[in-house]
């Protein structure tokens, strides 16, 4: 296939959009059909093969010292295109995981409460049903099925919350001990006498946590008209701007009202040194404002091996377009786009995740983590989402003051390395 064509067929994959089906006075978005993923994988594979070809030809001009432009910016919208691509695998495979795993699927706790809820919603109706839902601070506690649908599709779109632990606490704070060992022994024999040994030291650490909210709107015409699911409309409401913070804090975070990032327990952070364990180890780039190729072999083999079988890469977009290119000693590519339908791409043979709240590729950044996320970063959920009903403050609309408690922070420092990037070099 030529390479205009596959651009052109990938170009109008990308740009298809999704149609939008009218009900009663609200446009509800249609949901996109699960694509057909074996066809997107075979595409993107088609696309990185092109790639590899233009890249080299690419690399053979330079060292041949000739004009290079064209065919840089020839190379540079295939590895759009092939990011694209990849996206949308990415995509289709959390949308197929989640199908596996039954989200949204389950049945209704509470049907009486759930009605009593709407009914608040639409028109502020408070009845005994709905004062079930009551706490001490007051407003209502979402439906269980509404809190779960919320917790559903930030799992959907949130990549932290995909691959790290979870905890539902049911407390406003939360926190564990670490065993910092010390715990002796020693030889006896069968009649002598057994002397007190020394016992285990014992470190704790909080997990820091605050409260996100989102405050949506709709007007009571709208409310009282419209046949709309409430629950559905306001989950979707609620859930892009809880996981556009929740993302930012569970990698930068600094722990004041929200959860402490995983990147501050780097070594050199400034949560570096309040782990009972340490801070996560460091690897450099092995290049100055660049990733070398030897590097990455560096970062996988300086994670223990007994935390290597779960262990995977984070990294944002503009990352990934760099070590797309990145080759072994023999000329393979390190970087390998999926195969299989459910399979993410993978870098020198282990999963990549894209984290778009990664930094990217300049001195001094640590733009790529590597290891078990699931042992290394804990995310703490507290139970419960409530919502407010304000239809006072800004008429006509029915303001819907929504908020979750969310914590999180380091687990374990030891299944996780970070790949710092080697600052420029002075000049003579």
């Amino acid at each position: 296939m030529k390479t205009s064509t596959l651009l052109a067929a990938i170009a109008g994959a990308l740009t298809a959009k999704a149609e939008f089906v009218p009900r009663g006075l609200i446009a509800v978005r249609a949901e996109l059909a699960t694509p057909d993923v074996k066809a997107l994988v075979g595409n993107l594979q088609q696309a990185f093969a092109t790639f590899k070809d233009e890249h080299s030809k690419q690399l053979e001009t330079v060292r041949a010292g000739l004009p290079a432009s064209d065919i840089t910016a020839k190379v540079e919208k295939i590895d759009a295109h092939v990011s694209e691509l990849q996206k949308a695998v990415d995509d289709a495979n959390v949308r197929l995981a989640a199908a596996q795993m039954g989200v949204g699927s389950k049945p209704l706790r509470d049907a009486q409460y759930t009605e009593s809820f709407n009914a608040h919603v639409k028109r502020g109706d408070i009845n005994a049903s709905l004062n079930r839902g009551a706490d001490e601070q007051g407003g209502y506690l979402a439906p269980v099925e509404w809190d779960r649908t919320i917790t559903d599709k930030l799992v959907l779109i949130s990549p932290m919350r995909q691959i790290c632990r979870v905890q539902p606490v049911s407390k406003v704070g939360f926190s564990k001990l670490f065993n910092m060992g010390g715990t002796s022994s020693g030889w006896v024999g069968e009649a002598e006498e057994r002397k007190s040994t020394d016992t285990a030291r014992f470190k704790p650490l909080v997990f820091g946590s605050g409260e996100i909210y989102a405050n949506p709107a709709a007007t009571q015409q709208l409310l009282d008209d419209s046949e709309i699911d409430l629950q559905i409309w306001l989950a979707e409401e609620v859930q892009t701007e809880f996981a556009k913070q929740e993302g930012r804090a569970f990698l930068t975070g600094d722990g004041t009202n929200k959860p402490s990032g995983i990147l501050r327990y780097v070594t050199g952070g400034p949560d570096a040194e309040k782990h009972p364990f340490g801070p996560i180890g460091v690897v450099g780039s092995g290049a100055a404002e660049k990733i070398a190729s030897d590097a990455v072999i560096d970062l996988i083999y300086d994670l223990p091996s007994a935390f290597t079988g779960n262990a995977r890469f984070a990294m944002n977009r503009n990352t990934q377009r760099e070590v797309r290119k990145l080759k072994d000693g023999q000329g393979n590519y390190l970087w390998q786009p999926s195969f299989v339908a459910g399979q993410p791409a993978t870098l020198a043979g282990y999963p990549v995740t894209e984290m778009p709240d990664m930094p990217d590729v300049i001195g001094g950044a640590t733009p790529i983590l590597f290891g078990d996320f699931m042992q290394s970063y804990l995310i703490v959920d507290r139970i419960g989402v409530r919502l407010l009903r304000d239809p006072y403050t800004n008429k006509p609309y029915v303001m819907f003051y929504t908020t979750k408690r969310v914590g999180g922070g380091l687990l374990n420092p030891q299944p996780m390395r970070a790949m710092k990037i080697d600052p420029k070099k002075p000049s003579a």
